[in-house]
């Protein structure tokens, strides 16, 4: 009996690492392949846009070099083109952090191959005397950024945008661009300066004495993924006590998408205070996240310590970069995107991360057209709970996905450390922290990666549940345990 154990034993370590072999090869094969497709479509966008729009917008695949000096302006470097200055205010310095290098390195076999060609290019030109002694007459202190955040930036704080709002592979209908302000001539297409966030409440009849609560949502969702599930089963005591506020994500849902938006964790959180905080005049809050809208939770929690009484996080993507690890953004990404076929969920994040232009061919068949789908799935499923997550799921743009992708989940991995510690110190906020043991999207292990942060943190893994699953299907239950959340948090003095 032993002896068969023991056989069995090997034959599934045999199995097991044959697998992940096949895996890694058949990977490393299907990869380089969308790194060529990808690099390709590159230029079928470029030629597209300039057709459509009259001109294209910078990508994040040329290897280019910025450098920011002491008078403000930022000198581009172009791959085999000519030098450009231009101007940018001083405050744009300080905005460029809140960048995720991920967005511009991402390194491929496309990408490698560019940079082995571009480092033999100045090599030889280093050595050539001429250019040399120039070289050395030159001094100035840079840093590097890519060109597109460059334009970008160009035109949140410069001048009018020239690119149609919304973007030929964007959708536009009513729904999607109700947030953009009536145009004063046909070729006026600017966006509300004064625009804020759709947000869907449910709140007493009265307003006297209540509680306000803060719902924000996870990656390519919407407020549809609290407002549908969790609003409707709140008993009917919370209902006559507390202000529920569930928010449309800058770029999701029905609020604004705007396209020179690079999404970053400081332009999330401002929009959520103006959309929410100040517009209701909330003044201390409980804080209810789902996955990406953890760590903008977190950081509304640094943000108003004082003001948070509570912090309910589902599934948060916490990946402790180990000590050493010069290049926290890059490690989170290939936590997050391990460049894997199997499982599906990885090569999903995989794609999501990882190719550019290949998501947004990926945006333009699926949210340009969710009107269609959206209908396909109600005549096909007549399923509430699933023509409600289609929904979310597909109103939004490729700008706002990828750039919020990179821009939180990897962008803030050398910040989210400082923030868990800052919610530990603040023993006025109570802690608890809900994932589904069946989750694919988000391990476990990030759990409690949290509650080592924070010790005080409940974590509370429910059995045969997912990322999604974790509300969806148990809904009255999660509702129940809010408001026990809810009622046992102690209130935080003035």
């Amino acid at each position: 009996m032993h002896m068969q154990m023991g056989v069995m034993g090997k034959a599934r370590s045999v199995a097991a690492t044959s697998g992940r072999i096949l895996n890694e090869a058949v990977s490393f094969v299907a990869f380089c392949v969308l790194d060529l497709v990808d690099f390709l479509l590159c230029f079928v966008f470029k030629a597209v846009d300039l057709w459509v729009e009259a001109e294209f917008r910078p990508c994040y695949c040329s290897s280019a070099k910025e450098a920011i000096t002491s008078s403000g302006k930022i000198l581009v470097s172009e791959q085999g083109g000519e030098s450009k200055i231009v101007s940018l205010l001083s405050s744009t310095k300080l905005q460029l952090e809140d960048i995720s290098d991920t967005l511009y390195s991402r390194p491929s076999l496309v990408s490698e191959v560019s940079r082995l060609t571009i480092n033999e290019l100045k090599r030889l030109k280093l050595e050539d005397p001429v250019l040399q002694s120039k070289r050395g007459n030159s001094r100035c202190s840079t840093f590097t950024v890519n060109t597109t955040i460059v334009e970008m930036l160009q035109g949140k704080i410069g001048r009018h945008l020239t690119h149609p709002i919304p973007r030929w592979s964007d959708c536009d209908c009513k729904l999607c661009t109700s947030w953009i302000s009536t145009p004063s001539s046909p070729h006026d297409n600017t966006t509300n300066a004064k625009a804020t966030l759709f947000v869907k409440s449910q709140c007493p009849i009265t307003d006297e004495g209540g509680e306000d609560v803060v719902f924000i949502h996870g990656f390519i969702s919407s407020s549809l993924f609290w407002s549908e599930t969790v609003f409707p089963n709140m008993s009917s005591a919370a209902k006559s006590c507390y202000r529920l506020f569930a928010v449309d994500l800058l770029g999701f849902g029905r609020s604004p998408k705007p396209s020179e938006s690079l999404y970053t964790l400081r332009e999330h959180l401002e929009m959520i205070e103006r959309s929410v905080l100040e517009a209701h005049k909330v003044k201390s809050f409980h804080i209810v996240a789902h996955s990406l809208g953890c760590i903008l939770a977190l950081a509304l929690a640094v943000k108003h310590p004082q003001s948070v009484k509570s912090l309910t996080l589902l599934a948060p993507p916490f990946y402790p970069v180990p000590k050493g690890e010069t290049q926290a953004t890059q490690y989170v990404m290939r936590k997050v995107a391990p460049r894997r076929v199997w499982p599906p969920m990885a090569f999903g994040a995989s794609l999501a991360c990882w190719y550019e232009h290949i998501t947004r061919v990926i945006c333009l068949l699926i949210c340009k057209n969710h009107r269609l789908w959206e209908f396909l799935a109600k005549l096909i499923t007549r399923n509430r709970v699933r023509t409600f997550l289609l929904e979310g799921f597909f109103c939004h743009t490729h700008n706002a996905a990828w750039h919020t992708l990179h821009n939180i989940i990897c962008g803030t991995a050398g910040k989210i450390g400082s923030y868990l510690e800052a919610v530990r110190e603040n023993r006025n906020c109570k802690v608890t922290i809900f994932h589904g043991k069946n989750d694919e999207v988000i391990p476990v292990e990030c759990s409690y990666e949290v509650q080592k942060r924070i010790p005080r943190a409940q974590v509370r893994v429910i059995d045969n549940k997912d990322h999604i699953t974790i509300v969806v299907g148990r809904q009255k239950a999660f509702a129940q345990e809010l408001e026990e959340i809810w009622g046992t948090t102690t209130t935080n003095p003035n």
